[in-house]
């Protein structure tokens, strides 16, 4: 029952990518209103995470999450029935804040329901599972719908599922709190929020628009409100965010290794433009495409708990993790008219390759992390992996987005207008749109020369995330090498 929360809290992050133009229509929602109906709600999902999951601790964790599933089936109907873009904007920041309520309870919950090691590591694998799932089904049950119904009916989805948990919880789920929580600390919730949401705006600012100097004054801001926040945490009794747990190396190395990986993940945003605007899918066949590697990745996540009880998880873990390394040398095979196969195989090895980190690690940070502070790590994970999501499409975005922009240069013809040129030199979609209003054979030129350039971006960025794996796959087999498998005792312990 903790996975169908996790699912949707996932769907609702990426089921805008194809309701987005069908809600833009209906709303007459102007462009700087599409981009808050589409960031808002990671922004206060990421802003509310670290808060929602101390929160936890302290009130309940199954109180909060009941508390979090009303919200978000409310918020979910307010969506559905907005006839404004204002009020589908504060329907989705609502729903943010509901799932940074409801995500951390869930996991948190897990971990003080299993307390068994083998149990814990598979629940935890089935819940993160679920959650990347949720990720991959949200365009294709977007898709659906919408062929079949109204926008609204997007948003529906989850208002059953919530109504089921707050039926169920009382009378299924324990309830757990921090025995001696302390006082929450307002003043730290302000600098948190201070800290994430200027550092994930300036960063998606900078994916978007390159290096402008908005953002960079975001992101600086964000970096003085997060050292105000660390050196009050220090002086707290009771903080926020108990820094105490960074000094367990097992917890610590897990959660670095979780942000290098998810900064991978700015590798699916290429391949998604790939199969779009190289191979020229619709977004729903693109997204289908993508489905056999996001099935690999959810049955890695399952199976690699079990497989981690006969095997050291030092060994798994980078056995997959070298496993993605191909995968990214599969991918970089990959050329402009080299169709499909070569793209799916590719994407399959990265995907299943990192399973077994992202399954296992989760376990390490919520089962190492003290029982009374299960909901702030779970919270410290999922922040986390929004800062390097957001930190790896404004890296290797900016890499990609160099390539292109070097090759692209040199099949633009002198000839055309400046505004043809400034799409073309700006990204693929700029160049497939300009190509269309140019007659023969200069749109097939700059067509051409825009696949083959944004290709080589891709083959530059799955470079440099192969390069990434193996990097942090050393280090954990180095950093993990006393970790025996799931279930056995270490030698020393009775």
């Amino acid at each position: 029952m903790l996975s169908l929360p996790a699912i949707l809290i996932s769907v609702d992050l990426s089921v805008m990518i194809l309701a987005l133009p069908h809600i833009s229509m209906a709303l007459g929602a102007d462009s700087t209103e599409q981009l808050w109906i589409m960031d808002i709600y990671g922004f206060m999902l990421s802003g509310f995470l670290i808060t929602m999951g101390t929160l936890g601790d302290r009130l309940g964790r199954r109180k909060l999450l009941m508390i979090g599933a009303a919200a978000f089936g409310s918020a979910s109907v307010m969506a559905a029935c907005a006839n404004t873009s204002g009020m589908l904007i504060a329907a989705r920041a609502l729903l943010g804040i509901a799932g940074a309520t409801v995500s951390p309870s869930s996991l948190a919950l897990i971990s003080n329901m299993f307390r068994d090691h083998k149990q814990r590591s598979l629940a935890i694998g089935i819940w993160f599972m679920c959650s990347m799932g949720g990720m991959a089904l949200g365009p294709i049950v977007g898709g659906t719908m919408l062929e079949h119904f109204s926008w609204g009916s997007i948003f529906l989805l989850g208002v059953p599922v919530m109504a089921l948990l707050l039926l169920t919880a009382s009378h299924l789920l324990p309830d757990y709190r921090d025995p001696a929580p302390g006082r929450l600390d307002m003043t730290s919730v302000m600098l948190s929020m201070c800290t994430i949401l200027p550092v994930i705006y300036g960063l998606k600012e900078i994916a978007k628009q390159g290096l402008e100097t908005l953002p960079l004054i975001a992101i600086a801001a964000g970096v003085a409100f997060g050292t105000l926040f660390v050196r009050r945490q220090q002086r707290l009794d009771s903080p926020l965010m108990d820094l105490r747990l960074f000094a367990n190396p097992t917890f610590s190395t897990a959660l670095g290794g979780m942000f290098g990986i998810t900064l991978t993940g700015a590798s699916m945003l290429f391949i998604a433009q790939h199969l779009q605007f190289v191979e020229g899918l619709s977004p729903l066949r693109a997204a289908m495409c993508m489905l056999p590697g996001v099935v690999a990745s959810m049955t890695g996540m399952l199976l690699s708990p079990l497989i981690a009880r006969r095997i050291r998880p030092s060994l798994l873990i980078g056995a997959g993790l070298a496993f993605s390394a191909t995968g990214c040398m599969i991918l970089s095979q990959v050329g402009a008219g080299s169709g499909l196969s070569t793209l799916i195989v590719g994407y399959i090895f990265f995907n299943v390759g990192v399973a077994p980190f992202a399954s296992l690690s989760s376990d390490l940070i919520v089962g190492s992390a003290p029982p009374a502070k299960a909901g702030s790590a779970a919270s410290l994970l999922q922040t986390s992996g929004e800062f390097a999501f957001a930190l790896g499409i404004a890296v290797l975005g900016s890499i990609g987005t160099y390539v292109y922009r070097t090759q692209i240069a040199g099949f633009i013809p002198r000839d055309i207008t400046m505004l043809t040129h400034g799409a073309t030199l700006e990204s693929l979609a700029g160049a497939v749109t300009a190509a269309k209003a140019l007659p023969e054979p200069i749109a097939s030129t700059i067509l051409h020369g825009a696949q083959v350039a944004f290709t080589n971006g891709m083959h530059a960025v799955v470079a440099v995330s192969g390069g990434l794996m193996i990097t942090i796959a050393v280090l954990t087999v180095i950093k993990f090498r006393h970790l025996p498998p799931i279930g056995q005792k270490k030698p020393g312990e009775m």
